[in-house]
């Protein structure tokens, strides 16, 4: 028997519940790419290190390379029929090892971000409490007032999350979609930004450093297969949710950051990013949306931190659990609740771990934002990328074994171009790493570590409990993976 069927077979009942549409998954990753605080974040850091008034363009290249991605990934979404995202697609393709490796550094990535936007949190939250009157207390105090939403939530059933997320996404994209639309219909500053379609301007500067925010900005979208067993039909829900979310995004961020650059001319976008890229969102909107418009964003930053906070929560959750219910983690962690059909203990057990490494953190004395948020950050970026690398790997060998009546496109050449895209991605984050996380080679070293030892750990793992599980006379443990 097969690490991957060994915890499914006898234990039927191991499977998490839910009714998810397609919108439902959409607003899920939506809210795990945190739009609004895209906008008001790594797009005046792109615009003023990056290409300047060209950087919007960037995020079409970006879109453009993970929807060759997504053209592999969700042919092979109706032959994975376990809810195990990226580790399931590996699995499937690799191997047996290499899959719970992946598996590992998935848990580690997402764990990661999850824990970085507290630190984000806590601050804004806090500050938004001051504004109204409300006591002024320390960030971590913020933090794990949030923690303690996000546990209640994350013990629910997904539908409750769900809804929640739509809520809130629906408020933030609305608000910016208001901004844009006042910018445009006044014509902006000094006209609208011809940038974007200017190679002079797209090529200027810095543009590596420009896509590499734009990659950034994507983190979440990934996360669609995660939620299979929940989902109305997976076979049509995840691949429909995977190109929606990624091209909602990409068309977002693309206008999004065409109208920051217009509402103040091609110059002074770039030298309002850079002297105070952390208000440009808000000062743009007091100015052409007034005080009120300005007062929404703020109380909308806040929220669009909690539904990445939460989105991410879920992830993690079900990763942890699919992991158990394979026999890699504790068992316990892969019982789902009997009235929510959520993976409840393994939630749990995550907001535990995510408490103690909040307190840690300000029992350091860690800056929320510069030290504790970009370091863990750093991870996520490096993380993803690399997942997102070996998946396309993955579905490139496991359709070189059988086309499954597949066109070549589909199965072979645009899944190859989106690996040359994705690795020329990962490189790049590599080689900036260092300006990622503060300008520390020592940090960004630590970073790489985190995920080599992540991956080390899990495909051992992985090949210990294969070797137990193969019966005597096999050839390897992943014939039964293939044919599964």
């Amino acid at each position: 028997m097969s690490v991957g069927a060994a915890g499914a077979r006898g234990e039927p009942n191991r499977r998490l519940r839910g009714n998810l549409g397609v919108l439902a998954v959409v607003f899920m990753v939506l809210a795990a790419a945190a739009p609004l605080g895209v906008i008001g974040g790594p797009v005046p850091l792109g615009i003023a290190t990056g290409n300047g008034a060209g950087f919007p363009a960037t995020f079409v290249i970006a879109t453009v390379v993970l929807l060759l991605f997504a053209i592999g990934f969700t042919a092979m979404t109706p032959y994975v029929r376990e809810a195990g995202a990226f580790f399931s697609y590996v699995q499937l393709g690799i191997g047996t090892p290499v899959a719970i490796g992946a598996a590992f550094v998935a848990v580690a990535t997402y764990a990661s971000m999850e824990a970085a936007v507290y630190g984000l949190l806590g601050p804004q939250l806090g500050s938004l409490v001051g504004l109204v009157g409300g006591p002024h207390l320390s960030w971590w105090v913020w933090a794990l007032a949030g923690l303690a939403v996000i546990t209640f939530l994350g013990y629910r059933n997904i539908e409750l999350s769900s809804r929640v997320l739509g809520v809130l996404l629906v408020a933030e994209i609305v608000i910016v979609a208001v901004l844009d639309a006042v910018i445009v219909w006044r014509g902006g500053d000094h006209g609208l930004s011809t940038g974007v379609f200017d190679p002079a301007e797209i090529f200027s500067g810095a543009p590596g450093i420009g896509l590499l925010f734009a990659i950034i900005s994507f983190l979440g979208f990934e996360a669609t297969a995660i939620f299979r067993d929940e989902a109305r039909d997976p076979d049509r829900t995840i691949p429909y949710a995977t190109y929606i979310a990624l091209a909602v995004i990409g068309v977002f961020y693309a206008v999004s950051s065409w109208a920051l650059i217009s509402a103040w001319g091609d110059e002074e976008a770039v030298a309002r990013a850079a002297g105070s890229g952390d208000t440009m969102l808000v000062d743009t909107a007091h100015r052409y949306l007034g005080v009120l418009g300005a007062d929404a964003i703020q109380v909308l930053f806040v929220t669009s931190l909690f539904a990445c906070i939460l989105s991410f929560h879920n992830v993690v959750s079900r990763y942890l659990f699919a992991l158990s219910v394979r026999g890699l983690l504790p068992t316990r962690f892969g019982h789902p609740h009997q009235r929510f059909g959520s993976p409840h203990i393994a939630s749990l057990w995550l907001s535990a771990a995510i408490l103690v490494v909040v307190l840690a953190a300000a029992l350091i004395g860690l800056d929320p934002g510069a030290q504790y948020y970009t370091w863990l950050s750093g991870i996520t970026t490096v993380g993803v990328l690399a997942l997102l690398v070996l998946t396309s790997a993955a579905v490139l060998t496991y359709f070189a074994r059988d086309r499954h009546g597949y066109s070549l496109w589909r199965i072979r050449i645009a899944p190859a171009l989106g690996l040359l895209g994705l690795v020329a991605f990962l490189a790049l984050i590599i080689t900036n790493l260092p300006d990622l996380v503060g300008g520390s080679s020592a940090l960004a070293i630590a970073v790489v570590a985190v995920l080599v030892v992540s991956f080390a750990a899990g495909a051992l793992l992985g090949h210990t409990r294969a070797r137990r599980a193969r019966p005597r006379g096999t050839r390897s443990e992943e014939t039964d993976v293939t044919n599964h």
